[in-house]
């Protein structure tokens, strides 16, 4: 399934900047692609209006061809699921009860879970680790944990498309390594279309097949890794000189140099 954003501007009320400005992107089912830029670059933004999280001023966001506001919002989330770099604080229930969650989009109002939900849910857990915590209470999660519960409850809806907002945060080194390898499983076990925000330019260039980089709302370069994360696109979009280092099984790693020193 895939998704996309045309034309589309967006500034928050009493922002005297647009968040994002004539954006024009589209994912294609079964890629992963991966939002690089600054703080305040615009991809929180695009991650939130490709959901329907946020209206648009301007343009219009689409899923599957079909106009993002046109969705009723329970069948846009057996089609999409959303997880954010931050959350209200949880409610005291157990992990297995939280991933659980996923699986309303399916039950609605009082209806109890089925087995066959329940086998969703066993393998949500399974897939990020998270079996061994299951009967915890999500209050006694490290945040890394808690941040494998929040994935999991995304993977029992059973999505064709997965937005995630920095889905690493506050993971340890092979934690981090272990959910994009994840979700490289996905788009090659199951075909689904993933689209993460991260701050770490060697996951992406090691795991996602297209990097789109951003700077104050607008897209600076948008292709391949080996295309986009040069010394030259990544210096425009960070406002800072840097080197790059590559090799195989390396990914890229982009290192700020001092400025006035040759690049």
């Amino acid at each position: 399934m895939n998704l996309g954003l045309s034309s589309v501007s967006l500034r928050y009320d009493g922002a005297s900047d647009w968040a994002i400005c004539d954006v024009n992107l589209e994912f294609e089912a079964g890629v992963h692609s991966a939002l690089l830029g600054p703080n305040g670059a615009g991809k929180s933004t695009v991650l939130r209006v490709l959901a329907g999280l946020r209206p648009c001023d301007d343009g219009r966001a689409h899923v599957d061809g079909r106009d993002s506001r046109e969705w009723p919002r329970r069948e846009l989330a057996r089609q999409m699921a959303f997880v954010a770099s931050t959350e209200e604080d949880a409610f005291p229930v157990r992990v297995r009860e939280y991933v659980g969650l996923g699986r309303n989009p399916y039950l609605g109002g009082f209806k109890p879970p089925t087995d066959a939900d329940r086998s969703v849910v066993a393998s949500a857990l399974a897939r990020t680790d998270m079996r061994d915590l299951a009967e915890r209470y999500v209050t006694n999660l490290s945040a890394g944990e808690l941040q494998r519960a929040r994935i999991a409850r995304a993977l029992a809806q059973e999505p064709s498309i997965l937005l995630l907002d920095e889905p690493t945060a506050h993971l340890d080194i092979g934690h981090e390594y272990a959910v994009f390898e994840l979700l490289s499983e996905f788009v090659d076990e199951m075909s689904l279309t993933v689209v993460s925000v991260t701050h770490n330019i060697n996951m992406a260039s090691r795991f996602a097949s297209r990097v789109v980089l951003m700077r104050e709302g607008t897209v600076v370069a948008d292709g391949a890794p080996p295309d986009v994360l040069t010394p030259e696109h990544l210096g425009t979009a960070y406002g800072w000189p840097v080197r790059t280092l590559t090799g195989d099984g390396l990914g890229c790693v982009a290192v700020p140099v001092a400025r006035g020193v040759p690049e």
